[in-house]
C-alpha cells in the first residue's frame, strides 16, 4: 500500500523553515508497512493544494497533509478541503471548548479568529488535538484516506501516534516493510560497490540495496517491501553476515553507529586514554568524542594549534622541521601526535595538519590535503588524505578519516603486542 505526504506552507518553499514533518510521518508509515510513494511541498495556494491532492489520490491509498490549519487568513487548507469534499464548515463543540480553555489559561483572548479553529468540514472525522488549537481531520473517498494535520511538529507527532496510525492499522490490512542499514567506513562509494559487486548480484530479487554515502562513511541499506517481516529480517541478517566475510575491516556496525562511537567503545573497554592535537580540523575530532556520554573515562585533553608558533610551543614541533618539510607534512603530523601523547601522558594521540581552504593550496599541496597521524604504545603512523574542496567538507571528512586511522591503529598495535607476548 502506498502513501503520499504533502506539506503546505509558503515558509517551506522559501526556505524559512525546514520541513521535519514529512520525515517524521514517513517513519511512522514505513514502520507500519505503508510505502511512501512521494513527498511534496506546496504553498498556501488553493489550486496548488487541490492539484497535489487529486494527483495523490489517483496514485495512492493514503495521503497525509500537514500545515495551513492556523487561525489566520493565509491558512487555507481547511476551507480548501471543505470545497474539495463539497461540504460546509461546521462547529465542533468539543474543539471549541478546548480552544477556549487553552487560550484562557494562557491569557489570550478568545476572539473571532480563534473561534474559527473549531470550524471543521462536515465530511471529516475530527481528530482531537490535545496539544494545540487546530484539530486533525480524517476524510475518506472511494477507498482513499486523506488526513490533514497541524504543521506544528509536536502536535503533528502526537496526532500521528495517538490517532492516525491506530486508525490506519484498523482501516487497512498492512504487511511489513523491513529496512536494515550497515555502516561502512574507509572505502569510497565506487570502490565499495566494486568490492561487493558479486555479493550484490547474488542478492534475492525481493531485497533492494541502496548506497547512502556521506563524508566519512557509506551506509548500505537492504530493504524489502510488503513482506512477512520475521523471515525477511532473518534473510537480511544472513546476507550482511556474508558481507562481513568480504569487507570485515570496513564495517562499523548497524543503523546509527559512527566511527567515533566505535572508537569510544574500544577505548572504554580496553581502559585506554586519548588526546587530540588538531590544526585544520579545529577541534572537530575532540568535539565528536566529547559529545558521547562517558567520554571523560578516556578523553584527557585536546589542543587546537593553528599556528606554527602554537605547534612549537604547545606540542614541541621543531621549527626546523616546519621550514624543511612544510607545516602540512608527514613529519609535522607525526611530531604533533607524539608531542600530544607525551604531554598528556595518554595511550593514544591523534593529530591533523592540512589545508581546509578555500585559499592556501598549492600545486603540490592543493586545498583538501590533510596529513594525519596516530601515536600509540607501539609507534606512530601517518597518512595523507585528500578530503575535498569545500572548507566544511574538508573538516568533516578529515575528522572522520583521522578517527578511522585511530581505530585501525588501536587494533593493529593491539595485535602487535599480542604477538610480542
Amino acid at each position: 500500500m502506498k502513501a503520499t505526504i504533502i506539506t503546505i506552507g509558503d515558509e517551506i518553499l522559501i526556505g524559512q523553515i525546514v520541513d521535519t514533518n514529512s520525515v517524521a510521518i514517513a517513519r511512522y508509515l514505513n514502520d507500519a508497512g505503508i510505502v511512501v510513494h512521494e513527498k511534496e511541498s506546496v504553498g498556501d495556494d488553493r489550486e496548488a493544494i487541490v492539484t497535489a491532492l487529486q494527483r495523490a489520490m489517483s496514485e495512492c491509498e493514503v495521503t497525509i497533509l500537514t500545515g495551513g490549519l492556523g487561525p489566520t487568513k493565509d491558512d487555507i487548507t481547511k476551507r480548501t478541503l471543505a470545497d474539495l469534499f463539497n461540504c460546509e464548515l461546521v462547529r465542533d463543540q468539543r474543539v471549541a471548548d478546548h480552544v477556549r480553555r487553552m487560550l484562557e489559561s494562557r491569557g489570550i483572548a478568545y476572539n473571532e479568529l480563534n473561534q474559527g479553529q473549531s470550524l471543521v468540514p462536515a465530511a471529516c472525522t475530527v481528530l482531537f488535538n490535545a496539544y494545540g488549537t487546530a484539530p486533525g481531520m480524517w476524510f475518506e473517498r472511494d477507498g482513499h484516506v486523506i488526513v490533514s494535520l497541524p504543521g506544528v511538529p509536536f502536535e503533528m507527532d502526537h496526532l500521528m501516534q495517538d490517532e492516525v496510525m491506530p486508525r490506519l492499522k484498523k482501516r487497512f490490512t498492512l504487511r511489513q516493510i523491513v529496512h536494515r542499514t550497515l555502516i561502512t567506513s574507509g572505502l569510497a562509494e565506487s570502490m565499495l560497490a566494486e568490492r561487493i559487486a558479486a555479493w550484490e548480484e547474488a542478492l534475492p530479487p525481493y531485497l533492494h540495496l541502496a548506497y547512502l554515502p556521506s563524508p566519512d562513511k557509506v551506509r548500505l541499506r537492504l530493504s524489502a517491501y510488503e513482506v512477512e517481516g520475521a523471515a525477511v529480517a532473518h534473510e537480511i541478517e544472513a546476507q550482511f553476515d556474508k558481507l562481513y566475510a568480504i569487507i570485515p575491516q570496513y564495517i562499523l556496525g548497524y543503523e546509527t553507529v559512527t566511527i567515533q562511537s566505535v572508537v569510544h567503545d574500544l577505548l572504554t573497554q580496553r581502559h585506554l586514554t586519548l588526546a587530540t592535537a588538531e590544526s585544520c580540523t579545529g577541534g572537530a575530532i575532540a568535539a565528536r568524542f566529547t559529545a558521547l556520554p562517558g567520554a571523560s573515562n578516556y578523553f584527557k585533553c585536546g589542543w587546537v594549534t593553528y599556528s606554527v608558533e602554537a605547534k612549537h610551543a604547545q606540542l614541541g614541533v621543531r621549527l626546523e622541521d616546519v621550514a624543511r618539510y612544510d607545516v602540512v607534512s608527514e613529519e609535522v603530523a607525526r611530531a604533533m601526535a607524539e608531542g600530544a601523547r607525551q604531554r598528556a601522558q595518554v595511550d593514544y594521540a591523534v593529530a591533523t595538519t592540512g589545508i581546509a581552504g578555500p585559499t592556501g593550496g598549492t600545486a603540490e599541496r592543493p586545498v583538501g590535503t590533510v596529513w594525519m597521524a596516530v601515536a600509540g604504545p607501539c609507534g606512530t603512523t601517518a597518512v595523507c588524505r585528500q578530503s575535498g574542496k569545500d572548507r566544511g567538507q574538508v573538516i568533516d571528512r578529515a575528522s572522520g578519516f583521522a578517527i578511522t586511522l585511530l581505530r585501525d591503529e588501536i587494533l593493529r598495535q593491539e595485535e602487535l603486542r599480542k604477538k610480542k607476548n
